[in-house]
């Protein structure tokens, strides 16, 4: 029996790994539509300020934080989206950054993620 527990624990810890993997590729895409359409970053300030609105008690420090690192400049805030750490990993668990990516660009970014893992071992 505790066996199975250890083994459910490992791989919820690596499927969440790997959902904070898939995050983070998205966001580097999405930065790196920015920084060549600089323009698309007023998306990322419009879903702030709407969110500023709407946002519920849980959310709110993770929405201040965004509209600091947005306040503070373009490279600023796409450098948190794209932070290897903890801290870049939780702040992308509540992300304005969603409506920078087309549904196209969304969807093909998924499918080869899929494909991508489907065809890296698992180490198991």
């Amino acid at each position: 029996m505790a066996g199975d527990a250890t083994t459910r624990g490992r791989h919820r810890g690596r499927a969440h790994a790997q959902l904070d993997a898939r995050s983070l590729a998205l966001h580097r895409l999405a930065a790196d539509k920015i920084r060549r359409e600089p323009a698309l970053f007023e998306r990322v300030r419009r879903t702030l300020e709407r969110w500023h609105r709407v946002v519920d008690a849980g959310s709110r420090p993770y929405v201040e934080e965004w509209q600091r690192l947005a306040d503070a400049g373009i490279e600023t805030c796409l450098a948190a989206a794209v932070d290897d750490s903890p801290r870049g990993a939780a702040l992308r668990q509540c992300s304005p950054f969603g409506s920078v990516l087309s549904n196209e660009e969304r969807f093909e970014f998924f499918r080869r993620w899929a494909r991508q893992m489907h065809d890296e071992p698992t180490g198991t």
